[in-house]
């Protein structure tokens, strides 16, 4: 079974989402519909209590609506998630007192016909990532080049899946050895120099840093198709032979430059300061 994480934004506010190919549907994770909601201070106390309540009224159906599945925190560690389809989710939310109940079901209902649309048109994928990009505060400028990293990536995954690299964990070792290799740092090393958590290091890279970041990947891609390796560690040898190439290439424009460019700050604080100097 395939699945998609993601987060998608509802008026500003980040909602976990899950997608589940084999059986073509989002889950929602039900905290982060109520913290949106209602704006309470302790959406897990209110989601406990509302189960309780739901289940006096006699709504036997809860728990056969409700999936567990591990999403990431705040601390960027997963945890067991209380989730749940769209029309779970509908159900649940008729019993929560909301002036943004009406808005968050037409959000629904949109979320489940963009999925709809992006499976027929991909493009339509690239221009909603765009949109929602530059409502967070990014450059055109860095949005260009991070949708460009995405497509890199998913040309190195549908590698990785030729060779039968198993996704999870196994990616995760061979992408902090490109990491390693071109930027000097695993990606939990590299997330804890820029100060992050949940974020996602790739959204917290400078054009730069996603350039290199690119080179790494697109280099590790050639070198697999060549070398066509056949077991975890034959891979690990080619992902760091990957991002041994930008990384010879990052210390040549370090040396030259006489500086690091090795950032400790996040995308969209340096995407501002590039609009604002294209601008005058």
């Amino acid at each position: 079974m395939t699945k998609e994480t993601s987060i998608k934004l509802f008026e500003s506010k980040k909602i976990r989402v899950h997608w589940d190919d084999a059986e073509e549907k989002w889950y929602f994770s039900i905290i982060d519909i109520i913290e949106t909601l209602t704006d309470s201070n302790n959406p897990r106390r209110y989601w406990s209590d509302l189960k309780r309540k739901l289940s006096k009224e006699g709504f036997n159906q809860l728990y056969e609506i409700i999936v567990q599945l591990k999403l990431e925190s705040s601390d960027g560690k997963k945890y067991v998630t209380d989730c749940a389809d769209t029309e779970g989710l509908l159900r649940i939310i008729q019993s929560i007192p909301s002036p943004k109940a009406e808005p968050f079901k037409l959000w629904l209902a949109m979320i489940g016909y963009e999925r709809i649309e992006e499976t027929e048109d991909p493009e339509k994928a690239f221009d909603r990532a765009m949109e929602t990009y530059l409502k967070k505060g990014y450059s055109k400028n860095w949005i260009n080049q991070r949708l460009k990293s995405i497509e890199v990536r998913k040309e190195l995954t549908d590698e990785w899946e030729k060779r039968c690299v198993q996704k999870g964990l196994e990616y995760a070792i061979l992408t902090d050895e490109i990491t390693k290799a071109w930027a000097g740092f695993t990606t939990k090393e590299y997330k804890h120099f820029k100060d992050l958590k949940k974020d996602n290091l790739r959204d917290n890279m400078t054009n730069l840093e996603l350039i290199l970041n690119m080179l790494a990947e697109t280099s590790t891609t050639v070198l697999s198709k060549k070398e066509k390796p056949r077991t975890l560690i034959e891979n690990r040898k080619v992902a760091r032979k990957g991002g041994t190439v930008a990384g010879n290439a990052r210390k040549d424009l370090e040396e030259k430059l006489g500086e690091s460019v090795i950032s400790p700050l996040n995308a969209r604080e340096l995407g501002k300061r590039e609009d604002k100097e294209l601008n005058e």
